[in-house]
């Protein structure tokens, strides 16, 4: 075996035993449990612009972003852009590696405050950034939304809005399909479950009702997509346990 694929080899191996050890398993848990009690997803910025994410994930975009070279990455939530931002840059390094010079991110978001549209539009990788307005379940949004990524050769998508599990389906139902084979569609929060209820007292999601309970549900009848388990393995913190889904065909 050459030194590229012994090296290869070892990582798989690694990941494999993460994911088989309960105890650190059981830590991460614990650690994402106590940090966000304190708001830690707030705390990181890309390029500028707060982006409400595990730095752990973002490296994990990263790789995948790279690998599957999409031309257009959907994004369903915007708050502050930070996500935008950072799958557009993934796009314009992508670009300047040989990739699609002409790839876009497409996101949507039911209230796209005037602050952070401005901010978004004006940033140097707003260049590749389209945005809608509106509910993501929303007929028309899903058309428009259907509409871009017509006839694109690879499209990846985030879902990232609303975290009820009945949302979450809907989303699924409507832009999963749109992955193509090879990509991933990822399932944000779905860290949700496994965490303690009293850290949501205001929101309409909680154990029981979360992008992973939307998630299970969609696999039972789509066996087109499968959960890519290694990366929250390697990850171990994440805030997509079970939520990055490769379409398998």
């Amino acid at each position: 075996m050459n030194p590229v694929e012994a090296f290869k080899k070892q990582v798989r191996e690694n990941i494999d035993l993460l994911g088989r050890d309960k105890d650190v398993q059981g830590l991460s848990r614990i650690w994402s449990r106590e940090t966000n009690r304190s708001g830690y997803t707030y705390n990181f910025t890309w390029m500028g612009r707060p982006i409400i994410q595990y730095p752990q994930d973002m490296v994990a975009m990263q790789e995948l972003i790279w690998q599957t070279q999409p031309d257009l990455i959907i994004e369903t939530g915007i708050a502050h852009g930070g996500s935008l931002i950072f799958s557009a840059s993934m796009l314009e390094l992508n670009a300047a590696c040989g990739g699609n010079a002409d790839a876009r991110v497409l996101g949507i978001d039911i209230d796209i405050r005037a602050h952070n549209r401005e901010a978004i539009e004006a940033h140097p990788m707003g260049r590749r950034i389209d945005m809608i307005q509106g509910s993501s379940i929303a007929a028309d949004v899903i058309a428009q939304v259907q509409e871009s990524a017509m006839g694109k050769k690879g499209v990846l998508v985030i879902l990232d809005s609303n975290h009820t599990h009945e949302h979450v389906l809907a989303e699924l139902e409507a832009y999963a399909p749109l992955v193509t084979t090879g990509s991933y569609c990822l399932v944000f929060d779905t860290l949700i479950e496994d965490m303690p209820a009293e850290l949501f007292p205001d929101r309409p999601w909680g154990p029981g009702d979360n992008p992973k309970t939307a998630v299970h549900e969609y696999l039972k009848s789509h066996p087109e997509f499968e959960i890519d388990a290694a990366i929250p393995n390697k990850l171990l913190i994440t805030v997509a346990p079970d939520g990055y889904l490769k379409r398998i065909r």
